[in-house]
């Protein structure tokens, strides 16, 4: 493999901000350090997603991922489908919405299934990434649930939320690309903090990445 430049990995980040404690003032100086750095997108909760687009403007390259059911994954899929809306009138590009993990502990597929299709559909044509928790999911549950994810729609699945379970790890980042990587995408996110782990997700198929220290990697980059 080619080694990536530092603008091409920039490209596959998700410049990330998803603390409860963040101000609107803190999502404007994220979405002025995204352009400042030539990132591919922000990631923001569903609330700061007006502030984020006024931010970025209508024609910004970056990008705009709005999290749904965050971080727990546990809401009526009724709400979640209308968190995903409502992100979409607010002017999201892409969401990333949390899979329904009792309902998956509990072996009813067909429940995550109808989930994971409420967002997709409420999206209406938006790329929606499915957040598998991996850190809680055996390799036959992580493929389970990516399975599920395509089969639902999803543009990519995701490792983690970085709040729930301890975050990506190549190894989980390999099992989600055997198992539905192509067509589908896999976003590494949860305690990528330097170059080297980010090469290393990469590596393992990861086809973005989620961080949150992205200046501090992108600066230490060679």
């Amino acid at each position: 493999m080619t080694p990536l430049t530092r603008r091409e990995a920039a490209q596959l980040i998700d410049h990330t901000l998803l603390d409860p404690r963040a101000r609107p003032d803190d999502i404007r100086a994220l979405v002025a350090e995204a352009k400042d750095l030539g990132v591919y997108a922000v990631c923001v909760n569903s609330t700061m997603t007006p502030t984020a687009r006024k931010a970025l403007g209508p024609d910004h390259p970056v990008r705009l991922a709005v999290t749904v059911g965050f971080p727990l994954g546990a809401m009526d899929p009724a709400a979640k489908a209308d968190e995903a809306r409502r992100a979409r009138d607010a002017g999201a590009d892409e969401l990333d919405m949390v899979m329904a993990q009792g309902w998956f502990r509990a072996g009813d597929d067909a429940y995550v299934l109808d989930d994971m299709r409420a967002v997709i559909a409420a999206a209406g044509g938006l790329p929606v990434k499915v957040i598998l928790e991996t850190g809680w999911l055996t390799q036959t549950e992580a493929t389970r649930a990516a399975e599920l994810a395509r089969t639902a729609g999803a543009a990519m699945v995701k490792t983690s939320t970085g709040f729930n379970a301890p975050g990506a790890t190549p190894e989980a980042v390999g099992w989600l690309a055997a198992a539905v990587a192509p067509p589908l995408g896999v976003k590494a996110a949860g305690g990528i903090r330097t170059p080297e782990a980010m090469r290393a997700m990469v590596a393992a198929g990861a086809t973005r990445i989620g961080m949150s220290a992205t200046r501090a990697v992108l600066q230490a980059w060679s």
